[in-house]
């Protein structure tokens, strides 16, 4: 009985051994690739930013890596970059409206609070600070402008999500 186990093992080993190598695969010498891939990782992630062009809204995505929300917002404050306002890019958000600092209200609401007054800002500028809010956050909000005892209402970013179509007629 022990042949018959033996002969089985060894008829096994056998089977593997030719299945291993007869694969087709033929040693080869090494094949030269040039240089290893070297410099900074590329980044994966993107900031956006609503900046205005001819009079509406325009989403701008800059390379880098997620920010809090009032560095986004500063991000905004600052103005397009030189590449941007040379595509036409402005903002309506007054330099004196910076820094922009941010409270996290509840669930599913934020309170951005401009040094300016909210009052003094335009609807495109609250617009502006509104859709880049919304856009930063991993779910939808609300946002309230609110600074120096003046509020806008809180709103949702038109850009992010349009109303829903009206149904019937005009």
């Amino acid at each position: 009985m022990r042949a018959g186990r033996a002969r089985r093992v060894l008829a096994a080993g056998l089977v593997s051994l030719v299945a291993v190598t007869g694969c087709g695969v033929r040693p080869s010498d090494v094949i030269p690739a040039g240089d290893p891939p070297s410099g900074p990782v590329a980044s994966t992630t993107a900031i956006t930013l609503f900046l205005v062009r001819n009079g509406r809204l325009s989403a701008v995505t800059r390379p880098g890596r997620r920010l809090p929300l009032a560095q986004t917002l500063a991000l905004l404050a600052a103005g397009p970059t030189a590449d941007e306002r040379a595509r036409g890019l402005t903002t309506d958000i007054p330099r004196k409206a910076g820094p922009l600092s941010v409270s996290a209200e509840p669930a599913g609401h934020v309170v951005v609070t401009p040094s300016a007054p909210a009052g003094d800002l335009s609807t495109l500028a609250v617009e502006q600070i509104v859709c880049t809010a919304a856009a930063a956050r991993e779910r939808p909000v609300r946002v309230t402008v609110a600074g120096a005892g003046q509020s806008v209402d809180p709103r949702d970013c038109p850009e992010l999500h349009p109303p829903p179509p009206r149904l019937g007629g005009p």
